[in-house]
């Protein structure tokens, strides 16, 4: 196949586009490699899959490590050039992982959201459509269950009451897509992240924060004074549950009721996932494991509960398991190891 995968730079976007080249398919990235994050990072991602820069805009590259692997410079919200690229590479299907990410950023920069995750995402969904493509999967998120406190979060429950604006978006993203599938027949297919983590993770989440602070010997925040747990979700078996639904097209649900709808599947071709580890674990556990893979104690600053964020994640992933035979399996000790050796490799610790 060829596929287009957006935010290859990014943690998810970039172990996926390896994975799918190592297979043999033909891969395009795109990505801004925008300063939302540590972009030191971002470029070792690249040059991790055999990029080097300087990376122009709108310039495609080619890896030196995967011939079939590319990469292009490139806003979503640039649509001109968009289009040009979707006519030039005729793409079989494409998977959407760019997104302005965060809950916490989004309660100060709430445009950069609706700039990505909105503006961008419905060109991308314009340029499938135009372009025939079999198959448009993207990024969700846990963070749209909001207020639901009906745990384990299931794809069959409501999700209507998201509590911070990028819950907002990725909602928005999913009930676009849906507008897609029924009106042009656009197969889409929505996945719910559950706290991704390990080797080349993003330094604005909770176990990059952790492991900094911990080795530098400084405090580390803590919120809603660690009475928190999170479905933590390893990084290769995200990125195995993402390609089984990439090769999946869905198909419409015969039985789909108006009368009673469920909202993760419907008439047209459309389908939502879970994909988290189904095993919540405390975040004080998730710490006490930190702190034993690195024979150091942490030093915590307890704070209360943050806007947007929620006390507890725990995801449902029985339609994962029943259609694609698949459920993540890795422990936290064994991610976090890998996740530390990782860290202290790339920053010489």
């Amino acid at each position: 196949m060829k596929v287009l995968i957006t935010g290859t730079a990014g943690f998810i976007g970039f172990k996926l586009a390896l994975a799918l080249a190592e297979r043999g398919d033909e891969v395009v990235g795109v990505d801004n490699i925008n300063d939302y994050y540590d972009v030191n990072v971002k470029y070792g991602r690249l040059e991790y899959s055999g990029f080097s820069g300087p990376y122009e805009y709108n310039k495609l590259l080619t890896s030196r490590k995967y011939p079939n692997l590319k990469f292009i410079k490139l806003n979503l919200e640039d649509r001109e050039n968009l289009e040009k690229l979707f006519k030039e590479q005729q793409f079989d299907r494409a998977c959407n992982l760019a997104a302005q990410a965060g809950v916490r950023y989004s309660l100060t920069n709430p445009h950069a959201y609706v700039d990505s995750n909105v503006v961008g995402y419905v060109n991308l969904l314009e340029c499938c459509r135009h372009n025939n493509l079999e198959h448009f999967a993207f990024a969700s998120s846990s963070s749209v269950y909001g207020l639901n406190e009906v745990q384990p979060f299931s794809t069959h429950d409501n999700v209507d009451h998201p509590i911070s604006l990028y819950a907002a978006t990725k909602k928005a993203n999913e009930l676009m897509a849906h507008t897609y599938a029924h009106l042009y027949g656009l197969p889409c297919t929505g996945l719910r992240f559950f706290t991704v983590y390990g080797p080349w993770g993003r330094p604005d989440m909770a176990l990059f924060l952790f492991t900094k602070a911990i080795l530098e010997n400084k405090p580390m925040n803590v919120f809603n004074n660690g009475n928190m747990q999170r479905d933590f979700t390893y990084i290769d078996d995200i990125v195995e549950g993402v390609i089984r639904v990439i090769d999946r097209v869905p198909q419409g649900n015969p039985d789909w009721d108006g009368k009673k709808p469920d909202p993760c599947t419907s008439k047209a071709p459309y389908k939502l996932y879970n994909i988290g580890n189904n095993n919540p674990v405390q975040l004080m556990d998730f710490i006490h494991t930190l702190e034993k893979v690195l024979d150091k104690k942490a030093k915590i600053n307890f704070m209360p509960l943050q806007a947007g964020d929620v006390p507890s994640t725990y995801a449902d992933v029985e339609d994962l398991v029943q259609d694609l035979g698949y459920k993540p399996e890795t422990t936290v000790e064994e991610g976090i190891t890998k996740f530390v050796q990782w860290y202290r490799d790339f920053f010489k610790k």
